[in-house]
Formats: C-alpha cells, structure tokens, sequence
C-alpha cells in the first residue's frame, strides 16, 4: 500500500529553496561566462595578428595564387578537352552488328 504521509501532500507543492545559495550560483555562472568571453577575444585577436603577419610575409599574396591556381586548372581542362576531341579513338564510332538468327 502506499503511504499515507505522502498522499496527504498538496499536488502543487515545490521544494523549498533557500535564494542565496541560487544568487550565488548564477552570479559566478555570469562572471565564469564573463571571463571565458575575454579569454576567446584576446585569443581570437591573436589568431587574426598571428595570420596577418603571416600573409605579409608569404612571397605571393593569397588573393595572387589563387588566380595564378585558377588560370593554370583553365588551361589544364582545355588542354584535356582538345586532346580527348583530338585523340583518334574520339573519332572512331561504335556500330552494332546484326546478329544472325
């Protein structure tokens, strides 16, 4: 059987909950999210120093090595469609043969 004591009990009933201990978290919760905010800015600020420097000092700037990358990938495609039209089996065609019955 169940127990009496605690079907006596109002349905709506909560806990009772003391609000220091409740303040307290949430205050160091905010100033946890406070102080993890300034670690990944001054992180991130570094990140984005770190990778400056390092494209003044790359020879050819990025922006440059791509169009160099892009005109070479160009003229290597045209190069393969000329040589696959170009190429004598591109020219040979397939004919069916009758089968004979």
């Amino acid at each position: 059987m169940a127990n009496t004591a605690t079907n006596n009990q109002p349905a709506s009933s909560w806990p009772q909950l003391d609000s220091g201990p409740l303040i307290a978290g949430g205050a160091l919760i905010g100033i946890g999210a406070v102080v993890a905010l300034v670690g990944l800015g001054i992180a991130g600020s570094h990140v984005v120093a770190a990778t400056r420097t390092w494209t003044r000092e790359l020879e050819i700037p990025p922006g440059e090595l791509a169009k160099l990358k892009w005109e070479q990938a160009k003229t290597a495609a045209a190069s393969g469609v000329s040589t696959w039209r170009e190429h004598p089996n591109a020219k040979a065609r397939l004919v069916r043969r009758e089968v004979a019955p």
